[in-house]
């Protein structure tokens, strides 16, 4: 299963469960509130008849006179159109029992049902005769949940003394219909919260697990030995210090894999050079004329230098490799750096009658390391006249397109064959120069892909229609 899928599954469970148990708790608690409300409703209700009952009273002792009586039977047969929000309302629904002070009923509103029972085991009248607060909620008939009635009573003076009480009570089915519609709110918009935060939930899951997936797209990278950037996962955190953890990991395997790569590459390169030197070297034991001996010699000081030239130009690019970017960055006229390579090459030029021209379309700069640079074209415009045929002419030419500088480094030598188009830039692989059948140590395009690659650039090979081959090295205006 997904990470993301479980952290959904996870979040709709424990959400679930927290919104069932915050819904019941409002719903529980808004029915207390609703109870509470009707509580406190009855309370105004019992003592404005406890008053009215005081005042109708004759002076011989409690007594319900015809007129209450008749007020409240009126009352409970009238037809009422009260529209209370949602709810109408078309009867009165109060029941009204008046005790003596020995908490027999003397009055019931609902048809007398109860005149002349003994209430003092009720908690409401029996309370109230004793100057208490007294309340109660009962069920009228046993195992009826539509029975349930909420009752308070009210103590009825003479004087100072208590002579009776009045209860009022009112059924709690009278505020069910308030209670349902405020479940029913409480639950829709529950759901409707419950959804938005769900889907909420999906683009926050991206969030969380997109540096989950750049980090396993960047594991996997380093294991198929591609180069990329380490990918941005915000700074500081768990998921930092991770892409910290494969930084440094990719680091050391690749710093291992680089070893054994330059070990096997730089012994294979060597062999050729050292067999020479060890073969003239044992020649030179033998008796042979001067002349030969100066051969052997010379060729001895050739492989020798060989070997240095070879050294030297593996641990420049072995130092330029392990960069990951440029130590500083300065802004370089092209011009003057064209003109740097020039001079430097002018007699290397001359000496096989190669003509050099370079031409800069409009004054341009770069930014960036200018000793990189500067070895970069040096070593395209190098290559371009070892490989033209004497008497030849090499064209460097520079201009801009889309943002970029673009240097075009022209020869007219034989051009690559199609076989060694695919490997010019790999390490060691070198082809053998025109006008001496020699060859390099294959490690000086590998210098200038690298050089471009640290620069944000890029460089190619192509061979030219009418013979020769075009380098063509593209830079940014700025790195």
């Amino acid at each position: 299963m997904k990470m993301r899928t479980r952290l959904l599954l996870t979040a709709i469970v424990l959400l679930s469960g927290g919104f069932y148990w915050l819904v019941d708790w409002i719903v529980r608690d808004v029915r207390l509130h609703y109870f509470m409300t009707l509580e406190e409703s009855l309370v105004d209700t019992s003592v404005l008849l406890a008053a009215q009952v005081e005042r109708q009273m004759p002076a011989g002792g409690l007594e319900v006179d015809d007129a209450f009586r008749a007020a409240v039977a009126a009352a409970a047969q009238r037809e009422l159109d009260a529209r209370i929000y949602a709810f109408a309302k078309t009867r009165m629904n109060l029941r009204v029992l008046v005790a003596d002070r020995h908490a027999r009923i003397l009055y019931d509103s609902f048809h007398g049902r109860d005149e002349g029972a003994d209430y003092s085991d009720w908690r409401d009248v029996r309370l109230a005769l004793r100057g208490e607060y007294g309340a109660r909620a009962t069920h009228e008939r046993k195992g009826d949940p539509s029975s349930f009635f909420f009752y308070v009573a009210a103590p009825v003076y003479r004087g100072e003394s208590i002579v009776g009480a009045v209860s009022v009570g009112k059924p709690v089915s009278s505020i069910a219909p308030f209670m349902n519609q405020a479940k029913v709110r409480l639950v829709v918009s529950g759901l409707v919260a419950f959804t938005a935060i769900v889907l909420l939930l999906v683009p926050v899951s991206l969030w969380i697990i997109h540096p989950v997936r750049a980090l396993t797209a960047y594991a996997r990278a380093i294991r198929d030995g591609r180069v990329v950037q380490r990918p941005r996962v915000g700074h500081g955190g768990e998921m930092s210090e991770l892409a910290e953890a494969f930084e440094q990991m990719r680091d050391a395997l690749e710093g291992k894999q680089y070893v054994e790569e330059y070990v096997q590459s730089l012994t294979h390169e060597m062999k050729s050079p050292l067999a020479a030197i060890q073969g003239a070297a044992e020649l030179l034991d033998e008796e042979m004329p001067p002349e030969q001996r100066r051969r052997f010699l010379a060729n001895i000081r050739a492989e020798a230098e060989r070997l240095h030239d070879l050294v030297d130009r593996m641990l420049s690019l072995a130092a330029l490799e392990k960069r990951k970017g440029l130590v500083r960055t300065d802004p370089i006229a092209v011009q003057r750096l064209l003109d740097d390579v020039a001079d430097s090459l002018h007699p290397v030029a001359g000496a096989r009658h190669v003509s050099l021209r370079f031409a800069v379309a409009e004054p341009v700069a770069l930014a960036g390391e200018y000793f990189l640079l500067r070895q970069a074209v040096a070593n395209l415009v190098r290559n371009a006249i070892d490989f033209s045929p004497d008497g030849g002419r090499v064209e460097v030419e520079v201009g801009t397109a889309g943002g970029q500088v673009r240097f075009e480094v022209r020869d007219e030598g034989p051009g690559i064959p199609d076989y060694a188009l695919g490997r010019v830039f790999d390490r060691f692989y070198s082809l053998p120069r025109p006008h001496g059948g020699k060859k390099g140590s294959g490690l000086g395009l590998n210098f200038v892909r690298e050089i471009a690659k640290l620069h944000g650039g890029d460089i190619r090979l192509e061979n030219r229609p009418q013979g020769g081959v075009r380098a063509i090295l593209t830079l940014p205006f700025a790195v």
